[in-house]
């Protein structure tokens, strides 16, 4: 499986190029048979993405996190056909090709010196769920405990490593679906987040650190960590029942979407807003709907912020709420935001901020859709916008990078939700410590004044 699956440098990045060649070449008989206004019924969009999909999935490691990157940009089609690529990238997300049962079991069994036969009362050799890195099986412990385990692919460190340094590759690729986009940020998500992905010891330290702070949460959910058995390659945790996003998302349930959209919201901000603690990977399948709220189960990229940069967001995000436009590019210069350059557009900085804080700032309710997402997105990272070259001007932190990201992420996941609330209300509850504004933030505060009188200072 380790040749099939993560093989060679050169046997990868030529299998990365050939989808990318022939994707691009169907691409484009798509636009030049449009432009003359006929269809073409052979072109067989599904079945292309669904090859691009199998492709990565198979190979692992950065290519196939670039697939799952993928999934949540625009593909330049029209829209009927659009879908048949987003659905089939998804896949990567949620239901990416599992490895060799053999090949698991050999990680585990190095990791723990005894198979995970003996490690284990019971365990599953087949995967719940894969992703780009690893993938997870059921146990149970043998004090009775049900678990997932989640196992680093074999050489899957190396792959990565590989593939980045090899980045060019992925530009047909990545133009193909993306063709206003540029390759580097996408790299650059992925060289940010590599090391804390491939140290399951360091996601557990993140993922006990989310456990601690809610602990007892009335519809926020933290699985409880196995300590003893997790490793740099192997995380185990205790084992979680719940319903898929992409299943309530798709559903017909409008109360339990809004509900849902609430509490990823609250869960977001109220992580920055009380521990300083950000979850950097906010994508549907790390999402599980449960009778009592929503479980958040991936902790591969956690942030931290500083005191000081914590309270310099603040300030930036306060006055633009407040209107306060000298008090916006005050605080923006205090915290290094600001370079001396008289070429900067100061006007455009401050009408992007806004609509990047559009969800608290517009008129309330506000409902998040799939159109803003895309616009927010377009106005960030599109050359096409008008903002585009004034972002590239300013002193953007790289904490403040990864926020940005997250956060337009997090827009995408509400958007497919409909999510529709008083957003700045609920902010306020956090960032200005105001009451509470929904029936969720009443059992969120009496939580919260219970919570914080055990909790260490931070």
């Amino acid at each position: 499986m380790a040749d099939k699956g993560l093989g060679g440098r050169i046997n990868r990045a030529s299998r990365i190029a050939r989808i990318g060649a022939t994707g691009a070449s169907g691409f484009a008989r798509a636009r030049t048979r449009r432009a003359f206004g006929v269809d073409d019924p052979d072109l067989a969009h599904a079945e292309v993405a669904e090859r691009i999909a199998d492709v990565l999935g198979e190979m692992k490691g950065a290519a196939m996190k670039i697939g799952q990157l993928l999934s949540l940009v625009d593909v330049d089609l029209p829209p009927e056909v659009r879908s048949a690529y987003h659905d089939a990238l998804a896949k990567l997300r949620d239901d990416a090709p599992p490895m060799d049962p053999a090949a698991i079991v050999k990680v585990l069994t190095e990791e723990h010196g005894a198979s995970p036969h003996e490690t284990f009362a019971a365990f599953d050799e087949k995967a719940l769920a894969a992703a780009s890195i690893g993938q997870v099986h059921a146990a149970t412990t043998h004090d009775g405990r049900d678990v997932v385990v989640k196992v680093q692919y074999p050489g899957v460190a190396k792959a990565v490593r590989d593939d980045l340094a090899n980045a060019e590759v992925f530009a047909p690729l990545a133009r193909m679906f993306a063709p206003n986009q540029e390759i580097g940020p996408l790299l650059d998500e992925l060289r940010e987040r590599i090391d804390d992905e491939l140290d399951y010891l360091r996601e557990a330290q993140y993922q006990r650190a989310f456990a601690t702070r809610y602990d007892g949460h009335p519809f926020i959910h933290v699985p409880a960590l196995v300590p003893e058995l997790c490793t740099e390659k192997v995380l185990v945790s205790e084992r979680v029942h719940g319903r898929r996003f992409d299943e309530v998302a798709k559903g017909d349930d409008e109360e339990l979407k809004q509900r849902v959209g609430e509490i990823v919201f609250r869960y977001a901000f109220g992580s920055i807003g009380r521990f300083r603690l950000f979850n950097g990977d906010p994508h549907p399948g790390n999402y599980l709907v449960t009778d009592d709220g929503v479980a958040f189960i991936d902790y591969g990229s956690v942030k931290m912020f500083t005191r000081d940069r914590h309270e310099s967001m603040r300030e930036i995000e306060s006055s633009v709420v407040a209107g306060d436009r000298d008090g916006f590019f005050s605080a923006m210069r205090r915290s290094g935001f600001l370079p001396d350059d008289p070429q900067l557009d100061r006007e455009a900085l401050w009408d992007w901020f806004n609509l990047y804080m559009t969800p608290v700032l517009a008129e309330q309710p506000f409902t998040f859709t799939r159109d803003f997402a895309a616009r927010l997105l377009a106005a960030t990272s599109d050359p096409r916008s008008e903002y585009y070259g004034m972002l590239r001007r300013i002193s953007l932190p790289p904490d403040y990078l990864l926020l940005t990201r997250i956060h337009l992420g997090l827009n995408s996941v509400l958007g497919r939700l409909g999510a529709t609330e008083d957003w700045r209300a609920i902010r306020a509850e956090y960032a200005e410590d105001g009451p509470p504004s929904t029936e969720l933030g009443e059992l969120d505060a009496a939580w919260w004044a219970r919570r914080r009188e055990t909790l260490p200072a931070i």
